[in-house]
């Protein structure tokens, strides 16, 4: 965004923040949405890397293919168990799901 146009938005009461301070996040609410995000994202690259369809992984998981979108996606509703039992499923060990932890 241009300067010129960044100065007006600031002027009518615009901040520039980050989403945790726009929700008003915690320092651990944060770590903890971005621990999922990563999990989702790792879920994705190995169903991926595993050549297998969302309907596919559903199947594994016992599970609908709009469920592992979710998953992917990072939805909110997705819990922390899903998403380990998922990379699970798709062969990850324990060390690989540390691993996309720490990222």
């Amino acid at each position: 965004m241009d300067r010129a146009k960044w100065n007006r938005l600031q002027g009518k009461g615009w901040k520039e923040g980050t989403v945790a301070e726009f929700l008003d996040l915690s320092p651990e609410d944060a770590a903890y949405v971005e621990l999922k995000l990563q999990l989702s994202e790792a879920v994705r690259s190995l169903r991926r890397q595993s050549k297998l369809t969302q309907v596919q992984l559903a199947e594994r998981l016992g599970s609908s293919q709009s469920r592992v979108a979710k998953i992917e996606a990072g939805d909110p509703s997705v819990s922390l168990d899903l998403l380990t039992r998922s990379m699970l499923a798709l062969g990850a060990s324990k060390k690989d799901i540390a691993r996309a932890m720490a990222r």
